[in-house]
C-alpha cells in the first residue's frame, strides 16, 4: 500500500497500479529501459497490473521478469474494458498510467491518473483525463517511488 497526503485536496490510499503497455511502457512493442526495475520496486508496495491489446504480441515475453498480472484486452474498444478493469480493483485504490485515447476512461476513473508523453506520442484525451502529466514512463514511476513528488505536484 502507498499512502500519500495531498495538502488541501485528499489522501490517496493506493493498492494497485494499472499500466497500459504499448506506447506507455513500450516502444514498438519492446519494453522501455528502466521500467522493469522500477515496477519490481513498486511491486513491494502495490499490486502491478499491465493491461494491453498487445498489438505487437510481445507483452508477455517482455514482461516475464516483472512481478505483475498481465491482462490482454478482449474488446475491440479497449477504453471501456480498461475502465471496467479499474472498477473491479476498487478504482479509489488505483493509480493508472497510460498514453492513448483508449486509456482516457481509466485515467479519469482511477484515484490517480498519470498520462505519459512517451516516444509514441500521447492522445489529447489522455492528457485531459489525467491528474498528472509526465514526460515519460520512468518519470511517472519515479514519482510513485518518491511520493513527496506527488505531494508537490498535486497540492492546492
Amino acid at each position: 500500500m502507498l499512502k500519500v497526503t495531498i495538502p488541501g485536496a485528499k489522501v490517496l490510499v493506493l493498492e494497485h497500479i494499472v499500466l497500459d503497455y504499448n506506447g506507455t511502457m513500450a516502444l514498438d512493442g519492446g519494453l522501455i529501459p528502466g521500467v522493469e526495475k522500477r515496477l519490481n520496486l513498486l511491486a513491494k508496495l502495490l499490486q502491478v497490473h499491465i493491461i494491453t491489446a498487445d498489438t505487437f504480441g510481445f507483452c508477455r515475453d517482455a514482461c516475464r521478469d516483472i512481478k505483475a498480472r498481465i491482462h490482454i484486452l478482449n474488446a475491440t474498444r479497449g477504453g471501456p474494458e480498461k475502465e471496467g478493469y479499474i472498477e473491479t480493483l476498487d478504482a479509489e485504490k488505483v493509480v493508472a498510467i497510460g498514453n492513448g485515447a483508449n486509456d482516457a476512461l481509466m485515467l479519469a476513473r482511477a484515484a490517480l491518473g498519470i498520462a505519459v508523453i512517451g516516444p509514441e506520442g500521447t492522445a489529447a484525451r489522455a492528457l485531459q483525463a489525467a491528474d498528472i502529466i509526465t514526460r515519460d514512463i520512468n518519470t511517472a514511476l519515479d514519482m510513485l517511488l518518491n511520493p513527496k513528488r506527488l505531494t508537490a505536484t498535486l497540492r492546492l
